[in-house]
């Protein structure tokens, strides 16, 4: 089957539109679950394409569904739509007016990718088989996928395998990066709770001082990193968040740590959750304190399969050439959800990237971030040119 070329008409006459509903987005952007102006916009934009829309999957998310010729066949291309907890310190006309709240991480201009490319494949032939266009809440924290997986999605929508894709500050604008196995990290989050007995700062020996224990266990957190594993594995221990005392002349009864594990393996992540818990059991034991350690938010290493990285890449070169392709792109150790999915079925997760690196706008996570609209095109026609050719190749 010859794979149909998108006329540029198409695009040309919607990169405008594109861009103003990115900014329009950006502009109001929610939280994880909260994403319920996101989710209407994303509903009434597919419904005007002629799409039947089913809501509420994962809470708030959102899918619509391109019937094939053979609808036992699908795919699903997924968007992630949640903002940061982050104040915006950009002074354009598009910046966040939800105080507190900004897309720091380019969801806004993932939702607008996958919706042009629904936009573009309703008016092209009918593939093979059905494509899902899935919009996804709560990535960020909320293990969405996980929840839109669990109201049913893979039942609604029967999958033969699963394609994300993530805007990157390492790229060039409009280069993609991909990488068989894992491409981003396993990661989870902890607390600790440490209870001892408060006392007057001039007489510790009626108390039980925390925050030397405390101290302990992050410096041990380090030693757990660098000594209880294969060298060769990666893993992060970081210690975020050290809370103790209300005053400077008070110890205090109590200390708190919070932070992060990151590896590429969900069996490494276990064993170090396992060797944290027993760090500071045996700490506080030989303090005669308490700790409680609690383990959330885990979100699965991100595992690339082999069959489809090596048909995205396919894709990538023959839509954009090679010089727009990083094949062995190195993994990395943030975290993402779409884990989740890919547990469940076969697929490939790929970076675009935004901006040259070094700029604010590049920067993920930074209160001076901005998708750059450039490449919303670029990740238009990826989106159409996998859904184009999974069927012919497959």
């Amino acid at each position: 089957m010859e794979i149909p070329v998108i006329p540029d008409s198409i695009l040309s006459i919607h990169r405008s539109h594109w861009a103003s509903l990115r900014r329009d987005l950006h502009a109001h952007p929610e939280l994880r679950f909260e994403e319920h102006r996101t989710a209407q916009v994303v509903a009434s934009e597919l419904q005007a394409l002629g799409y039947q829309v089913v809501r509420g999957l994962g809470g708030t998310g959102v899918v619509a569904s391109l019937p094939g010729a053979d609808r036992r066949r699908g795919i699903v291309l997924r968007a992630d739509m949640d903002a940061l907890p982050i104040q915006e310190a950009n002074d354009f006309a598009h910046t966040s007016c939800a105080n507190g709240i900004m897309h720091a991480c380019g969801h806004d201009g993932h939702t607008v990718m996958l919706l042009g490319a629904a936009r573009v494949l309703k008016q092209m032939p009918q593939l093979p088989g059905t494509v899902h266009f899935v919009f996804q809440p709560g990535e960020e924290g909320g293990a969405g996928a996980r929840k839109m997986i669990d109201d049913g999605l893979f039942e609604q929508c029967p999958t033969e395998a699963v394609f994300g894709m993530h805007n990157w500050p390492g790229l060039p604008a409009g280069h993609f990066g991909l990488r068989s196995g894992p491409i981003m990290a396993a990661g989870s989050r902890f607390r600790i709770k440490i209870t001892g007995k408060g006392a007057h700062a001039a007489q510790p020996h009626l108390g039980l001082d925390p925050i030397p224990l405390a101290c302990s266990m992050v410096l041990q957190c380090q030693t757990i990193a660098a000594r209880h594993k294969d060298p060769v594995d990666p893993a992060v221990i970081s210690v975020c968040m050290f809370h103790a005392g209300d005053t400077d002349n008070v110890i205090p009864d109590r200390a708190e740590l919070r932070g992060t594990i990151r590896t590429l393996s969900s069996t490494l992540q276990q064993k170090l959750q396992r060797d944290i818990q027993l760090m500071c059991e045996g700490l506080a034991l030989a303090y005669g304190a308490q700790a409680e350690v609690e383990y959330f938010q885990y979100y699965p290493a991100t595992i690339n399969t082999p069959t489809e990285t090596r048909f995205c890449a396919t894709v990538i070169r023959e839509t954009f050439g090679n010089a727009r392709i990083k094949a062995d792109l190195p993994a990395n150790m943030t975290s993402e959800d779409f884990g989740f999915m890919l547990e469940e079925r076969p697929g490939a997760y790929v970076l675009i990237g935004n901006a040259p690196p070094g700029t604010a706008a590049s920067a993920l996570h930074h209160p001076q971030y901005d998708f750059n609209d450039d490449i919303i095109e670029d990740g238009v026609r990826y989106w159409v040119a996998l859904a184009q050719r999974y069927f012919t190749t497959k």
